[in-house]
């Protein structure tokens, strides 16, 4: 059995939106509420109590008019928090969990489907619980045999509403034989995504700096307003032009995402094997690189997550190569090693065999041959 999440825009009515905005606001709530007694627990007993939202409802009687599926969900989201707390080679161990604040909180909470609670109807409706059918764009429809499991109800910083359907089905058999020597290697780089083994570019797209101007008038006539300093009142033209601002935010993002998700599929089609370099993209960010905005605008981290599950879902290869092999010092014609290649600012490797390549495709033939070495 596999899982695959589809993401629909949703239209709530007034009240829905109104209903929408209470489960947010009551997950918040309840977390925090069985948070603060674990500790106070600690500190009494030495020991973390169990806490159910139950316990809750009669001191707090409207969290009875949301979802309760959605506040077990929260205290399940609480316990997996504490886990991985206290596992130190735990890849998401964010330390011990913290409150949430109305400012900082992600609006939204997730709700199980119980023998069709949660159910798209018409392909024009999605059904949730406490909600009924909520208006939305069916773009994707699942196939026969697929099984809802559950629903992740959002609502993003410019006011839009999301509901993110999991589906349960068999993956089953596929008959597609791979062939190893379909393969290609990508190498990061700042100034175009990556440079291929066959020394083509990603894209030159920079989205972020393309609408970099028109973001900075926004945020300027912002910051002019009544309610952009601390403790201030928020006037009504202060919260107009903040979603502005957070609607041209999510133009950028939705461009990015738009050009990622077309060339991750166009290379996941095209190849059986893909060879990447396991790069540490928040280090590279890092302002002493000198270019940590092209690496954010670029997107990088958020295309190879695409590129695996869509070579994933195609039975295909994504290799993932050490990021201390030595892919820019390596002539990929006669395997002599170059130390003077670790100077970033050398771009082109001249080599005693007579091979005069870029910097770029060099490492991106290297680590192509070492991904097929480990594949193998």
């Amino acid at each position: 059995m596999a899982n695959k999440a589809i993401k629909y825009r949703v239209y709530p009515t007034t009240e829905q939106s109104t209903m929408f905005s209470k489960t947010f606001g009551c997950c918040r709530k309840i977390y925090n509420l069985m948070l603060s007694d674990k500790i106070e627990g600690y500190r009494t007993t030495g020991k973390f109590p169990a806490v159910t939202p139950v316990q809750y409802k009669d001191e707090y009687p409207y969290l009875r008019e949301v979802d309760s599926l959605a506040l077990e969900n929260v205290q399940m989201n609480l316990q997996a928090a504490f886990r991985h707390a206290f596992r130190k080679s735990h890849k998401k161990n964010n330390g011990f969990p913290k409150f949430k604040f109305a400012k900082h909180f992600r609006r939204s909470y997730t709700t199980n489907n119980q023998k069709g609670t949660v159910a798209i109807i018409d392909n024009k409706y999605i059904r949730l619980p406490k909600i009924g059918k909520v208006k939305a764009v069916i773009h994707r429809v699942p196939e026969s045999g697929w099984l809802i499991k559950s629903a992740a109800v959002s609502q993003e910083s410019d006011g839009r509403y999301y509901i993110s359907v999991l589906f349960e089905f068999d993956k089953g058999k596929n008959a597609y034989i791979v062939d190893k020597t379909n393969a290609i290697r990508l190498d990061y780089a700042s100034d175009g995504l990556y440079v291929d083994s066959n020394g083509n570019a990603g894209t030159n797209h920079k989205y972020y700096r393309e609408s970099h101007d028109k973001l900075a008038r926004a945020q300027c006539r912002l910051s002019r307003m009544q309610g952009s300093k601390k403790h201030e009142d928020k006037s009504n033209n202060y919260i107009k032009q903040l979603r502005k601002v957070n609607r041209i935010h999510r133009y950028i993002a939705n461009q990015r995402l738009d050009n990622l998700h077309k060339i991750s599929a166009e290379i996941a089609n095209q190849y059986d094997v893909v060879c990447v370099e396991s790069l540490n993209m928040r280090s590279m960010a890092n302002r002493g690189f000198g270019n940590g905005k092209a690496t954010l605008d670029n997107g990088y981290g958020m295309f190879l997550n695409m590129l695996e599950y869509k070579l994933s879902d195609r039975n295909k290869y994504l290799v993932k190569v050490d990021k201390w092999f030595p892919s820019s010092q390596i002539c990929s014609c006669c395997g002599t090693l170059h130390p003077e290649m670790k100077d970033l600012s050398k771009r082109k490797m001249i080599c005693d065999c007579g091979l005069t390549i870029s910097r770029d495709q060099n490492a991106a033939i290297n680590i192509l041959n070492e991904g097929l070495r480990l594949l193998s």
